[in-house]
């Protein structure tokens, strides 16, 4: 499945998530070589959550990320679209929504904190999710976006999207993946995601302030930080 035959429709998105949830959390962690548990734990820490404050992990996926945030003893609710995955994660003791991501069942100023990992390059409307983020999040609520980036070392970034998305991502994934194809989208994906500098100006846009980001692995990945304004 393309990412030009998918095209983002949410239903088509949904479906290509049910068929990898199987085996989603043993795919990530042998394509990153074990970084996803240090990206999930960086994450928490950008959150600066304490106990008692209630959070939104949009795209949880497994709830595997949502788990991570717990341990700060906040009061952390996966959401996804993809049923099989929240299946998939049954096993793991934290609330499970399905939900939208462009249409959240939450009513305003839900949330003390707010992060999606791995997921925002997925929605149809990057600003548009962030919106309904920025609307679920009380005044001075905090957002964090864990996101594939662009590495600002130009040899860097050639040998990973020419070679490391595009050969090696889809190779691993044929032998790991209980839904290989579905990474052939995901790599376009990535690449197709725009750089940190632009998904910061679209994250100030959607209504959030005190934008800033920190690169991971080089800038491949990149932690993005700002504020629900008063």
């Amino acid at each position: 499945m393309s990412r030009a035959e998918l095209d983002k429709d949410p239903a088509d998105v949904a479906a290509m998530f049910d068929g990898v949830a199987k085996r989603y959390d043993l795919t990530n962690t042998v394509l990153t070589a074990g970084q996803d548990r240090r990206w999930r734990a960086l994450t928490r820490e950008a959150l600066e959550l304490r106990p008692g404050q209630r959070v939104l992990d949009l795209a949880a996926g497994t709830a595997v990320s949502t788990v991570e945030l717990a341990k700060s003893g906040a009061y952390c609710v996966a959401a996804d679209f993809s049923l099989g995955m929240l299946r998939a994660g049954a096993g793991r003791a934290v609330p499970k929504v399905a939900a939208d991501a462009l249409h959240l069942p939450f009513a305003d100023g839900s949330f003390d904190a707010v992060t999606i990992s791995f997921g925002l390059r997925n929605v149809a409307d990057t600003a548009r999710a962030l919106g309904e983020l920025a609307r679920v999040t009380r005044p001075g609520g905090r957002l964090v976006v864990c996101e594939f980036g662009t590495p600002s070392w130009t040899p860097y970034r050639v040998v990973y999207q020419d070679v490391m998305l595009r050969r090696v991502l889809p190779a691993i994934a044929r032998r790991v993946s209980s839904n290989p194809d579905a990474y052939t989208y995901l790599s376009e994906s990535i690449v197709d995601w725009p750089p940190q500098r632009r998904l910061a100006e679209i994250i100030a846009g959607a209504g959030w302030s005190r934008v800033a980001w920190r690169d991971l692995a080089g800038g491949a990945v990149a932690l993005h930080r700002a504020v629900r304004p008063a």
